[in-house]
């Protein structure tokens, strides 16, 4: 007797897992939203900014204006594991 409730009950769990499927088909899938349009462009100039270098002194961008080139990269999330 038991052995036939468990033979019946997987039964009925394997017509039930197809019909499951096809249930979550018909769902519609949202992709993740769009991103914003950049606020920079290649060549635009950047903004002036202070921070602090390897040696822990300040340095401020236009300090090298006329002087040197400068090439920022901006790595979002470098280094956090995100």
């Amino acid at each position: 007797m038991l052995r036939r409730t468990a033979v019946l009950l997987l039964g009925v769990l394997a017509l039930s897992v197809p019909r499951a499927g096809v249930w979550a088909q018909g769902e519609k899938k949202e992709g993740p939203p769009p991103r914003p349009a950049p606020a920079f462009k290649v060549g635009d100039t950047a903004p002036d900014f202070t921070m602090i270098d390897q040696n822990r002194q300040k340095v401020q961008l236009s300090s090298f204006k006329g002087k040197k080139n400068v090439a920022l990269a901006f790595v979002v999330f470098a280094f956090t594991g995100g």
